[in-house]
């Protein structure tokens, strides 16, 4: 059997394009929400986090909407668009509920063991998918998922100082908890999934089967993959 290789260039730019909708809708709203809270001096700081308390459980879900300032969600934009791109294109099968479960865990974690203040920010968000990515490829034994572990690393291995008590002394306004709580979420995650969405190929074939037979298998599992994608 013949795979089409236009077809399969055509179906990952399909791929690419489809992970970058959740992706820039997002940080869209991101954008606009700190538009609205600078030009109407709102508090919605007040809808982050508060740990240990009633009025901070809201911040859970509400808490990766609110930034302090321009350079605040600034610097979470770039690692989002990319760590997001990442999850949505080579876990697609597997997302939106690996990203959900991500947001809430971050957020409940950070609620739990948080020091009394408003936590807000999507940094949580941010260090879950890094670790996340990094773990889930590691568990999974797959050299491309692999690689992405690797290249997350390389990009945004520096942030695990940001998530121990020590960064206090740095910027006594960043928000370690939540760095720490994304990074537990992401490695509990990453073991929870290990099992779905893309995994390692196994090559299985009797020492009956003809070399020329296992390549026909092969052929077969290919086509049998486009056809679902």
């Amino acid at each position: 059997m013949v795979v089409d290789e236009n077809k399969v260039i055509s179906i990952e730019k399909k791929r690419m394009r489809i992970a970058l909708i959740p992706t820039i809708f997002f940080l869209i709203l991101l954008w606009l929400i700190l538009i609205i809270d600078i030009s109407l001096d709102l508090p919605i700081y007040k809808l982050g986090v508060y740990p240990l308390s009633w009025k901070g459980l809201p911040g859970i879900f509400l808490s990766p909407f609110i930034h302090s300032s321009v350079k605040h969600l600034f610097s979470n934009t770039l690692p989002l668009l990319v760590l997001m791109w990442c999850l949505f294109y080579f876990y697609h099968g597997i997302a939106y509920k690996t990203y959900f479960l991500l947001w809430f865990l971050s957020g409940f974690i950070t609620w739990i063991i948080a020091r009394e203040s408003w936590h807000i920010g999507a940094s949580g968000i941010v260090y879950s998918l890094s670790f996340f990515l990094f773990f889930s490829g590691i568990f999974r034994k797959h050299i491309p998922l692999i690689a992405i572990s690797l290249i997350v690393a390389f990009l945004y291995g520096s942030n695990v100082w940001n998530m121990f008590p020590w960064s206090m002394y740095i910027d006594v306004k960043v928000s370690w908890e939540g760095h720490l709580s994304g990074a537990i979420s992401g490695f509990l995650v990453a073991i929870l999934f290990r099992n779905f969405g893309p995994q390692k190929p196994i090559k299985e074939w009797s020492e009956s089967e003809s070399e020329l037979e296992v390549l026909e298998n092969e052929d077969i599992f290919t086509d049998e993959l486009l056809d679902d994608l």
